[in-house]
């Protein structure tokens, strides 16, 4: 008999393979044990080890003994045949064993384990990821009303920042809203969830600038790094980049080249341009011709200048808002300031989401504006501003799960920002997640105990949940505005208060009829049932090329149209019918025949009332909504 013949005998293939087999389960089970324990390296070094040690003893133990249903015992040549295959179908049943338990194992760590490692990865990883605040810079100006220039200056790094696909940074909504108070650099990160803080301070003086920059490590105080600038405004850009370029080498991330860095600056038109971007972030129908004029100028001085084109474009889309420019005269130099910032910078993400943004709320150019988003995201993905008009657009198109998704992300980027709370929660009421919603609405006024809608927003989720009662409560707390005036006439009407609601419904068509709310008095009557007028002022808000036309899919106060024809002759004539279409029907797309009788059980009606002029804040709504629901 050969060896190798030998070596069959005496099983000692199937004992090594058994003991492999055995080994590795033996092993897989200590790791994820001795992980769960946290415990020491060592441990799984000893354990190896031993288990590499036994393989030789295993095979000689094979050679030297064999099994037998009696157990052990050495081996003998003239063994009973009968005997030894009974040992070695033991040992081959020992095998089939341990080759099912480790199959057991492996498919439970390839199914249940590892998405688990991998959210924990992807978990650890966002948790080392360095992220970081810009703080509003002091003004140190012996001039007081050089602030807007440290604002300006503030928010410009920030812009470069936030170019960097590595760093987190938060909005500037948050992080400005930090300006003048009593709160250590500790507090502030905790606040917004960040590892660092950049702060510093800006002394003007004519066309020089004194500059000073310090980023700080949040957990315990320490200055990463610090430095002085003694510039002019000629080499403002170049500032911001060697900033920004000292930032990512202290917290390790990859810098991009900022294009902008490579053109003249003309201080006059920088400055000019930052003083314009004020006013217009001071809003008000008063401060906005303010803003056109210093644009303009800083224009006359660097045309090329294709920032305050961009601002441009957007100071004179809120004249519009406010009534203090027709329509047909303000939209043309709208286009005409866009054209000329795209055509100076084409693949500036700012940029492209302004006209992305236009084309959705004033043209309703549903693909364009999602062509443009989408390009300015994928040239900056942590901007929070980009991401909130791609939230909205997804609202505005019916993808309310991915809205959701989106509103979501800001809130971690942006975590003060209030109007970016308002614009999740009505996206959960839209999608029937009401208490998640009201959970919303709740933090918003933690934060701003009298924001203008926000107890109305809570009152119509208690509304569409079906307890009108709480509802009432609820909407009684809003600061009275028209958003409190369009809840009441609901609530009213399903508590079967009449009279109360139809003097609401009279007020508010009274005093905002004309005021570019039309869409919002359709939701009323849309709600009560009255098709007719509801299709009536819906017209109007279409004639009047009003942006709440955007906000139509989903709303619950529209169920009632659904399956009516002039509903879809109105969403085509938007270009929201295929939109529709797409949607689900308990998010309100396209009834099936067996629920669009019950959606609301209410008696149709009808209502005309005269209407009166307005103010021109109110007219703003209509046009421009955000200035209502993303304002600042």
């Amino acid at each position: 008999m050969s060896f190798f013949e030998e070596l069959k005998r005496r099983n000692v293939f199937r004992a090594g393979a058994a003991y492999l087999i055995t080994a590795w389960l033996i092993a897989q089970i200590a790791g994820l044990a001795a992980d769960s324990f946290f415990a020491p390296d060592w441990v799984m070094k000893m354990i190896i080890t031993v288990l590499m040690l036994g393989f030789p003893i295993a095979l000689v133990m094979a050679w030297a003994y064999e099994m037998t249903p009696e157990g052990l015992r050495r081996d003998s040549q003239g063994e009973d045949d009968r005997a030894q295959a009974r040992g070695t179908s033991r040992l081959n049943q020992t095998i089939i064993i341990a080759l099912s338990a480790a199959l057991v194992y492996f498919a439970f760590d390839k199914f249940a384990m590892d998405p688990r490692r991998d959210a924990a990865m992807l978990d650890s990883v966002e948790a080392v990821r360095p992220s970081i605040a810009v703080l509003p810079f002091v003004n140190m100006s012996e001039e007081t009303g050089n602030e807007y220039f440290a604002d300006g200056l503030s928010e410009e790094l920030l812009n470069v920042l936030v170019k960097i696909p590595d760093l987190r940074v938060a909005a500037r909504t948050s992080s400005f809203s930090f300006r003048g108070k009593d709160l250590t650099i500790a507090e502030i990160a905790r606040a917004l969830n960040v590892t660092h803080v950049l702060e510093g301070s800006v002394r003007k003086s004519g066309n020089k600038v004194r500059i000073t920059a310090q980023l700080i490590k949040a957990d315990d105080g320490f200055h990463l790094w610090s430095e002085n600038y003694d510039r002019t405004l000629d080499d403002i850009f170049v500032i911001q980049d060697e900033i920004a370029g000292q930032v990512s080498r202290a917290l390790r991330v990859t810098l991009l080249e900022d294009t902008q860095a490579a053109r003249a600056v003309d201080p006059e038109s920088y400055e000019l341009y930052l003083r314009g971007l004020h006013f217009l972030r001071e809003r008000g129908p008063e401060n906005m011709p303010i803003a056109r004029d210093l644009l303009l100028e800083a224009l006359e001085h660097d045309p090329e200048n294709a920032m305050a084109w961009d601002v441009l474009s957007q100071a004179y889309v809120e004249m519009v808002g406010f009534g203090l420019m027709p329509r047909a005269t303000g939209l043309p130099l709208v286009r005409q300031a866009m054209d000329n910032a795209k055509h100076l910078a084409p693949e500036d993400a700012t940029i492209l989401a302004h006209e992305g943004f236009f084309k959705k709320n004033l043209y309703w150019d549903w693909e364009g504006a999602q062509a443009d988003l989408n390009r300015a995201h994928q040239i900056e993905p942590n901007n929070e501003i980009i991401l909130g008009w791609l939230a909205s657009l997804s609202g505005s198109l019916g993808k309310l799960d991915e809205a959701v998704l989106l509103y979501e992300q800001i809130m971690e980027i942006d975590p003060l920002n209030l109007s970016a709370h308002s614009a999740l929660g009505l996206t959960y009421t839209k999608v029937g997640r009401y208490d998640d919603a009201m959970e919303v609405f709740k933090k918003q006024l933690q934060l701003a105990p009298n924001y203008h809608w926000a107890h109305s927003n809570t009152g119509k989720a208690w509304l569409f949940k079906g307890d009108p009662e709480r509802a009432l409560l609820e909407i009684q707390k809003n600061p009275d505005n028209q958003f409190k005036d369009v809840a009441l006439s609901m609530v009213y009407y399903s508590l079967r208060q009449e009279a109360a609601a139809q003097a609401q419904l009279d007020e508010l068509i009274s005093e905002f009829g004309e005021a570019g709310f039309a869409g919002f008095i359709a939701s009323v009557f849309a709600w009560r049932g009255e098709k007719d007028d509801a299709f009536r002022w819906l017209e109007i808000s279409y004639q009047n090329r009003e942006a709440s036309i955007a906000y139509l899919l989903g709303d619950k106060a529209f169920y009632s149209l659904l399956d009516d024809p002039r509903w879809v002759d109105l969403l085509k004539k938007t270009g929201l019918h295929e939109y529709w279409l797409a949607m689900p029907p308990e998010y309100g797309g396209p009834p099936s025949r067996q629920t669009s009788t019950s959606r609301l059980s209410v008696p149709p009606g009808s209502y005309n009332r005269p209407v009166r002029h307005h103010s021109m804040e109110r007219r703003h709504a209509g046009l421009y909504p955000e200035a209502a629901q993303h304002r600042h």
